[in-house]
């Protein structure tokens, strides 16, 4: 369980260092359609937050639900 935490704590300083807090509303918002990432960045994000869960997604990036909850959840998980 502190493993399960200490990772999602990991997950949300990436979304923090790309500027989204995880705090409210803005936790829920689809990166792309509400926040306006371009796919470049959401490429980048992905890949950071393979990296810091030692996960690589077998799903292609389409097929993700690009919200930081979902995908703290699809790389916690």
């Amino acid at each position: 369980m502190i493993k399960g935490h200490k990772l999602a704590k990991n997950l949300s300083r990436v979304f923090e260092s790309y500027g989204i807090s995880l705090n409210g509303k803005q936790g829920k918002l689809h990166l792309k359609n509400d926040l306006h990432m371009d796919e470049v960045f959401i490429n980048g994000l992905i890949f950071e937050l393979e990296y810091v869960s030692k996960k690589n997604l077998d799903k292609d990036f389409k097929e993700l639900e690009l919200r930081p909850v979902s995908l703290i959840q699809e790389f916690a998980s």
